[in-house]
């Protein structure tokens, strides 16, 4: 299986896919939030919003306040998987300024403690948000009255969606088990892990060794992670110690979605072992979710899937990641990442 993987991720050259400019800096501020969880990946389709919607359910269930926001700032669609209509205010509204907090456009859904903030539908330009209004925003989003926040993240590779996956404390990574899903995952894990570097402000003095190696025609031939990490041994030794412990710090979590054979569940686990090989990260695989009609069934009914098929061997599953996400990071808390 890790044949299977590798020969996918070996078809996406280092780099190819976007540019690297700027960094995000976000200035310290009054924290309402536990957490914040962010549920991401590479193409659109892979379930990130019947995810997070249910991840909000489980933690509202466990008893804790949850404010879920759709951060998919080009096509928003979180409301519908949790039974919700498309509320007159939504992120739109505090983008633009007609509101003066984030906490305004928050919209209470049909279950007890989870509350929903809209995204900004069919707004032109919202996709792409300068290096303030993310961080304006990213500050508003941990002064919420919640024990948790979660990010539904739009697809791709945007600067602005790797970096809302970089301010959460529990990053999640959705994949299928398909080559392009596995391959666009890929792309989104090396996006966020390159992102990440690029924005630690200790990383300074090699920045131009990270954006070089998001170049697959660098004149400094680096290729690879390892190839970047001894580019700077050769020219930075002092700083090659620094950024092995930034790169431990990266640490995303990995659900596979629509799982329909144990080759399918094994693909997740093949995955982690890539990324620890390949990056030298330590990715937790969270766990699979199985393939199950009632998926489609309760996004046609415009039902939370947690409502409408509780018993659902799908939904203890939903539970069971919740449960444990909760039990083994519930010590994490908010504000670690915010520079």
């Amino acid at each position: 299986m890790d044949g299977t993987v590798k020969s996918v991720l070996s078809a996406t050259p280092m780099g190819s896919e976007f540019k690297m400019s700027g960094t995000l800096s976000v200035r310290p501020g009054v924290s309402q939030v536990r957490q914040i969880w962010s549920v991401g990946g590479g193409k659109g389709g892979i379930g990130k919003s019947l995810i997070s919607s249910s991840l909000g359910i489980a933690l509202s269930r466990m008893g804790h306040r949850v404010i879920a926001i759709d951060m998919d700032l080009g096509g928003a669609n979180l409301h519908t998987t949790l039974g919700v209509d498309l509320p007159r205010q939504t992120l739109n509204d505090f983008l633009k300024n007609r509101v003066s907090t984030l906490e305004e456009c928050v919209v209470e859904s049909p279950i007890p403690r989870l509350g929903i903030i809209s995204g900004a539908q069919d707004a032109i330009g919202m996709a792409n948000l300068p290096a303030q209004a993310m961080a304006d925003l990213i500050a508003q989003s941990r002064a919420l009255k919640a024990d948790y926040v979660l990010f539904d993240l739009g697809a791709g590779t945007s600067y602005n969606t790797l970096d809302l996956f970089l301010e959460s404390e529990i990053g999640i990574v959705t994949l299928l088990p398909e080559p392009t899903s596995i391959e666009n995952g890929y792309r989104f894990i090396k996006s966020a892990y390159f992102r990440h570097l690029q924005n630690c402000p200790h990383l300074s003095e090699v920045r131009q060794l990270i954006e070089a190696a998001m170049d697959p025609k660098n004149e400094l031939n680096i290729k690879s992670p390892s190839d970047l990490f001894r580019a700077v041994g050769q020219s930075h030794p002092d700083m090659a110690l620094r950024l092995k412990k930034e790169i431990e710090t990266f640490q995303p979590k990995l659900i596979m979605n629509q799982a329909r054979t144990q080759t399918d569940i094994d693909i997740g686990s093949s995955v982690k072992t890539v990324s620890k090989k390949y990056f030298g990260i330590e990715m937790d695989y969270l766990g699979f979710l199985e393939y199950d009609s009632c998926v489609w069934q309760a996004v046609r009914r415009k039902r939370p899937l947690m409502l409408e098929f509780p018993n659902s061997k799908l939904v203890s599953a939903i539970e069971k990641i919740t449960e444990n996400l909760v039990s083994r990071y519930g010590e994490m808390r908010s504000g670690l990442s915010i520079k």
